[in-house]
């Protein structure tokens, strides 16, 4: 599947903003056999004073902006197409969960995406009781569950979906977890951080994704120009045979065609499409639109 993509990130500050630096993790992926950005463009208004790009550890694209005048608002947008190679596993390959520590121990490489990296807590996803009772008592504990890893993951998730309330007000980009799990409700980057820290209590290597999300409007509705969304799924390294799976819990379902990659990292703050500093004042608010559409297409 083929897509155009647009995306647009605006924010608007208390009082000028007189200088910034800005890193950006928002261009899709290129994934041998599974995606290819074939074009992509991003943008700032106003016009950044230096723009550098890099490959951070785990290999993903970082555009480094840099300003240095006042402006009340910055707009940073991206235009790209994109292929979308790959389709969800039809098979599990996955070992049985207690099978899976011996499996993890025999890769001696300690690459981007070796298995090591993604065992212990992380600055978003530490270590909780929580997320250790919520695994227990889904799928077992690791030693005597006779799930496969892919199962004990896909279990995990359908319950987070079935259980925990998708509310955007309800929690911001540093809330922990482990509060989200308790209350039961949160966004996407929410789910994804339960179901990490639940996979890694059973000892499953697990990580985070972000990207773009094409979703589609309710019967006899129309698509809204901006209404697609940037968002956030788990990855699952399911043995050697397997490699790593990814799953999205807040839909519950493996990620496929809709799915447009564009960082990993053990949790948000590898991965995030958006951090930096700036000199202002005030509040600040954020507006973001996004459209996935498969080319060929008017939708």
């Amino acid at each position: 599947m083929r897509y155009a993509l647009r995306a647009e990130i605006r924010y608007d500050y208390g009082a000028p903003s007189v200088s910034g630096r800005t890193a950006l993790r928002l261009v899709p992926a290129d994934l041998p056999g599974l995606q290819r950005c074939t074009w992509s463009r991003l943008t700032a208004d106003p016009a950044p004073a230096e723009v550098t790009e890099r490959a951070d550890f785990f290999g993903n694209t970082v555009t480094e902006m840099a300003f240095r005048t006042a402006s009340q608002a910055t707009v940073f947008r991206l235009g790209a197409e994109v292929e979308r190679l790959g389709a969800a596993p039809s098979l599990d390959l996955s070992p049985p969960l207690q099978g899976l520590a011996g499996q993890i121990a025999a890769q001696t490489g300690l690459g981007p995406q070796a298995p090591h990296h993604f065992l212990g807590p992380s600055p978003r996803v530490r270590a909780d009781p929580g997320f250790a009772a919520f695994a227990r008592e889904t799928v077992g504990d690791a030693a005597g569950g006779g799930d496969t890893v892919l199962v004990a993951m896909r279990t995990l998730g359908a319950r987070l979906h079935a259980e925990m309330r998708f509310d955007v007000h309800a929690t911001t980009v540093e809330t922990d977890p482990a509060e989200a799990l308790a209350a039961r409700h949160g966004v996407c980057q929410d789910f994804s951080h339960v179901l990490i820290g639940a996979l890694r209590a059973l000892g499953v290597p697990a990580g985070y994704v972000s990207g773009y999300l094409r979703t589609d409007p309710p019967p006899g509705s129309p698509r809204l120009t901006g209404a697609d969304a940037m968002h956030a799924w788990v990855m699952a390294w399911c043995g050697p045979q397997a490699g790593w799976v990814e799953y999205d819990p807040t839909n519950d379902t493996l990620a496929g065609p809709d799915h447009l990659r564009v960082a990993v990292g053990r949790d948000y703050d590898d991965a995030a499409p958006v951090r930096g500093v700036l000199r202002s004042a005030g509040a600040q608010a954020s507006l973001q639109r996004v459209d996935v559409v498969p080319l060929g297409s008017a939708a």
